[in-house]
């Protein structure tokens, strides 16, 4: 199946069902009157994140969304039918803008979660909801309420606790395959990912967390060079980052800064999440090279630096490990309650001592 993280789609809810004008006539009943029913309401058109889905694919092929209308009143005072919702089912992080794509509509970023985006307009009323006393035959009916309709734009972002940023040969694909089960495709040459990848990396019965690696950032990205910065979106959600520079390449610190600097370049926060930066392919270096790299990269950063090789699983582990304690720590710190407010201090009272010799407090 084919990787889709936008579309553009169509949306309307139905009409209100129109309100009927009617009479009641009955042999041996000595006054009718109206009895125009109100019409049905019109479905409403619902979001709702589903956890079996991880593209926007089927948005591809059907692009407009319809709810039926309601259904008109009739005699007897009988409403008209309600119609059915439309339930548009989408990926769990799958966020809805509107036609502009600046003004964020909706956020499906839990199992279940549901938006009604385009509710349905009321029925209107039959000749039966205007007659008064002085006005006993009505032959007023309205028409049903018009339903909501606009153009939108789905884009989904991938739920992940950590995410995989670096250069195009970075070995990201290469770590992915053997930290947990997913097969992403490995070549040697550069771009080889083309679409974000998500594998569930599994320490223990009890500890495991989502890693997702997203294809190669090259300076410019931001600009729209390479494959652009559009799929860092799918790493907004990450609680952690895991920046790779390929050691055998060289040059890590420009490396490292290149990423950085597209990284405040895209914005939307990802330049202050935390990051584990590590230099991958220690199996293509010397010791040597091993120890200037390191020391260069440390000074750069300000901070650790590990050292892996992904291709033959040395220091992964401990990589994984590193990982798995900071999602935990992060998780930990969401889920904790808000601290509690400390009560406002009382209002100073006064007291003074009246003419009879009590105190007297205000």
């Amino acid at each position: 199946m084919k990787f889709l993280d936008q579309a553009k789609i169509y949306v309307k809810s139905g009409d209100g069902g129109d309100g009927a004008i009617a009479f009641r006539r009955e042999k041996y009943i000595e006054f009718g009157g109206p009895d125009g029913g109100t019409g049905g309401r019109g479905g409403d058109v619902i979001f709702e994140a589903v956890a079996n889905l991880n593209t926007l694919i089927d948005f591809r092929y059907t692009q407009h969304f319809r709810a039926r209308k309601g259904g008109n009143g009739s005699g007897s005072d009988r409403t008209g039918a309600g119609s059915d919702d439309v339930v548009i089912k989408v990926p769990i992080g799958t966020q809805i803008f509107d036609d502009s794509k600046d003004v964020l509509l909706a956020d499906l970023d839990e199992p279940g979660k549901r938006v009604t985006l385009c509710k349905g307009g009321d029925g209107g009323f039959g000749n039966a909801s205007f007659k008064t006393s002085t006005n006993r035959a009505p032959r007023r009916a309205d028409k049903g309420w018009p339903g909501e309709e606009r153009w939108i734009w789905l884009r989904l972002k991938l739920i992940a606790d950590a995410g995989l940023v670096g250069l195009p040969n970075a070995g990201k694909s290469t770590f992915l395959s053997v930290a947990s089960a997913a097969r992403p495709k490995i070549a040697d040459y550069p771009f080889t990912t083309l679409h974000p990848q998500l594998g569930v990396v599994r320490l223990s019965d009890s500890e495991e967390f989502v890693l997702a690696d997203i294809p190669g950032l090259i300076e410019g990205a931001h600009e729209g060079a390479g494959l652009g910065d559009r799929f860092l979106g799918h790493v907004e959600r990450c609680a952690v980052l895991l920046h790779l520079i390929d050691g055998a390449a060289g040059n890590v610190v420009d490396a490292w800064r290149t990423i950085r600097e597209e990284l405040v370049a895209y914005g939307n926060g990802l330049a202050d999440k935390p990051e584990i930066v590590a230099i991958n392919k220690t199996d293509a270096m010397t010791p040597q090279q091993i120890g200037t790299r390191r020391r260069a990269l440390e000074k750069a950063t300000g901070g650790p630096v590990l050292m892996l090789s992904a291709a033959t699983h040395g220091n992964v582990a401990e990589t994984l490990r590193i990982l798995q304690n900071r999602v935990t720590e992060i998780r930990k710190e969401a889920a904790a309650p808000p601290p509690l407010r400390r009560p406002a201090d009382p209002m100073p009272t006064r007291q003074h001592v009246s003419a009879s010799g009590s105190i007297v407090t205000e």
